[in-house]
């Protein structure tokens, strides 16, 4: 059937579910400028604010299902988040949206690596779309596991019917962002992913 010209077509019955993402607050790790990756440093008390920042802005929003990753700073922010909504029953650890690994860098800090290897070396390492640091990951890899988590959820909210928030990372944020936003990869690797805010995404199914 050929569509009629200035008509257009609906998608009755459809819903739009929300997807609030946010990043985890400060760490002492971020605070002192460390390689963090999967290293669980806790949040500093600046980070807790930052946390309930973002669970005030949240505070009015209906959440039914809530995911985090394995690492402290994933689940504390999402526990000050979670105060405000007893209607989340649905809690779940994925760890393919987790933090990228700084492999033998984590726990190290960034100005005894500008010291050894030089600020343009250490500007790579830190911010390079396709290059890994020694044994660990490229944003090219954290973003091929989180396109597999981004496949798993959509899968999830429609199959559930559920507004979900993701206490995530990061580097992880980068390339959920990405797809939602569809943005390129200049883009993803420009911004600054800040710690009290959140972002906000529809999904109609």
């Amino acid at each position: 059937m050929k569509k009629r010209k200035g008509i257009k077509r609906t998608k009755i019955g459809k819903k739009i579910y929300k997807i609030y993402l946010f990043r985890h607050g400060q760490t002492h790790y971020n605070k002192n400028r460390w390689f963090t990756g999967w290293k669980d440093s806790k949040l500093t008390s600046l980070g807790i604010k930052q946390a309930r920042i973002i669970a005030k802005k949240l505070k009015n929003k209906k959440i039914e299902a809530a995911f985090f990753t394995r690492l402290s700073r994933s689940k504390d922010t999402l526990k000050e988040i979670l105060k405000y909504h007893p209607e989340c029953h649905i809690k779940i650890q994925d760890d393919k949206m987790i933090e990228r690994s700084y492999g033998k860098l984590q726990g190290s800090s960034h100005a005894s690596f500008i010291k050894k290897y030089g600020k343009k070396r250490f500007d790579i390492i830190h911010r390079s779309y396709n290059v890994p640091p020694p044994h660990g990951e490229s944003i090219k890899m954290v973003e091929k596991r989180v396109r597999t988590f981004i496949k798993d959820l959509l899968i999830f909210i429609k199959k559930n019917k559920v507004n979900v928030a993701i206490s995530a990372h990061g580097n992880s944020i980068r390339p959920f962002r990405k797809y939602f936003e569809k943005t390129n990869i200049k883009q993803m690797m420009g911004w600054k992913i800040p710690y009290d805010k959140y972002f906000e995404y529809n999904l109609r199914c």
